[in-house]
């Protein structure tokens, strides 16, 4: 799903900047979960349910941030997260992981790692997700 097309890259809006976010996650509830917690802060959010869908999004238009899953399948997180180091090296990433079999505390060492900026655990809260996103956008519009 596409961005609403605005050009900048994050701005201000009532005094709290909003960003162009992308949200990546095989799970469709957890993907409109975040989706509708985001936006509900003003942001622009895209979405894709792998890492092959995620990279076509960002060849259309580059996001602050992309909001990425682990455990994934055709193109999981750790893939992912390699190939935005190499192609976007100033996109921020925040990994997120249940943890599937090996616990999600490995797969976010892992993550973080191979170049995510931040790591959130699942189940996620709002405010944790608020904050994440927080701490990585630019604090004044381009």
């Amino acid at each position: 799903m596409p961005f609403l097309g605005r050009t900048n890259r994050a701005m201000q809006h009532g005094g709290m900047t909003v960003a162009k976010l992308l949200v990546v996650d095989d799970d469709e509830a957890v993907r409109m979960m975040l989706k509708l917690m985001l936006e509900k802060d003003s942001h622009d959010v895209a979405t894709a349910e792998n890492g092959i869908q995620a990279l076509n999004c960002l060849r259309r238009q580059l996001p602050d941030v992309v909001i990425l899953d682990i455990i994934m399948p055709e193109k999981e997180g750790f893939e992912t997260i390699v190939e935005l180091r190499r192609d976007y090296p100033s996109l921020k990433i925040i990994a997120i992981s249940g943890g599937g079999s090996i616990g999600a505390t490995d797969y976010l060492k892992l993550a973080k790692t191979l170049g995510a900026h931040l790591t959130i655990e699942k189940p996620i809260r709002k405010e944790e997700l608020k904050a994440a996103v927080r701490r990585l956008i630019p604090t004044e519009a381009h």
